[in-house]
C-alpha cells in the first residue's frame, strides 16, 4: 500500500481543480507516455534534496514504494509513491520541500 504525492515546476494552481486538470495533464504528456523525458534541473535538485533526508535505496527503503524516485521523474513533474507506514512524516516534509524549491505539491 503507497501513498503518493505529484510535485511539479510551474504556476501554482489558484484551487484544486485546477491542480487537478493541471496534473492529469502532466500525467498524460510526461508520466503515461511513451517518450523518454530528461527531468528538469530543478525537479533533479528536488529529489536529490529529498533523497538526503530519506535515502532512495531499492534494497533496504522502507520510504519509498517504488525506488528509485528519480526513476518517478520526467520532464517538470515528480510521481512519489511512499510507503504507508511513513507516509505522514515523509508526505509533510516533501511538501515543505517542495515550497522550498519553488515548486507545487498535489496530492492526488
Amino acid at each position: 500500500m503507497s501513498y503518493d504525492l505529484a510535485v511539479w515546476d510551474g504556476e501554482r494552481p489558484l484551487d484544486n481543480h485546477q491542480a487537478g486538470a493541471t496534473y492529469d495533464e502532466l500525467c498524460e504528456r510526461y508520466l503515461e507516455s511513451d517518450d523518454v523525458v530528461p527531468p528538469t534541473p530543478r525537479i533533479v535538485a528536488y529529489v536529490e534534496a529529498l533523497a538526503e533526508q530519506y535515502p532512495d535505496n531499492a534494497d533496504r527503503s522502507v520510504v519509498w514504494a517504488s525506488p528509485p524516485i528519480l526513476d518517478e521523474a520526467s520532464g517538470p513533474v515528480v510521481y512519489l509513491l511512499m510507503s504507508y507506514s511513513t507516509a505522514e512524516e515523509v508526505s509533510e516534509y516533501a511538501a515543505s520541500l517542495a515550497r522550498e524549491h519553488g515548486l507545487v505539491c498535489f496530492d492526488p
